[in-house]
């Protein structure tokens, strides 16, 4: 069995593409030190109690968990803008 030029380039390539992949995942080797700024930065925090159903919105006032299955989904805003009885009465 005799390997050709373009098998030997191909198997290269390929044993290269491997190691490319492979370093993507791999941790990086320069770590920030714990007393520098860029260790201690955290992200902003959050005025306002989230909303259950949807973490990054805030909490639709009128939805306040006394009706069956209300976990404060509502992205659109409707509760704000018509009685909540209104709209679980439309949805039925």
């Amino acid at each position: 069995w005799r390997l050709t030029q373009d098998d030997t380039m191909f198997r290269v390539v390929l044993a290269a593409a491997c190691v490319a992949a492979a370093s993507a995942f791999a941790p990086s080797a320069l770590l920030p030190a714990a007393n520098s700024r860029v260790a201690k930065c955290v992200g902003p925090r959050m005025q306002v109690s989230p909303s259950d159903a949807v973490p990054f919105l805030e909490k639709p006032p009128g939805l306040d968990g006394s009706l069956a299955g209300d976990i404060g989904f509502d992205p659109v805003g409707f509760s704000t803008d018509f009685d909540i009885n209104w709209l679980r009465e439309a949805e039925l």
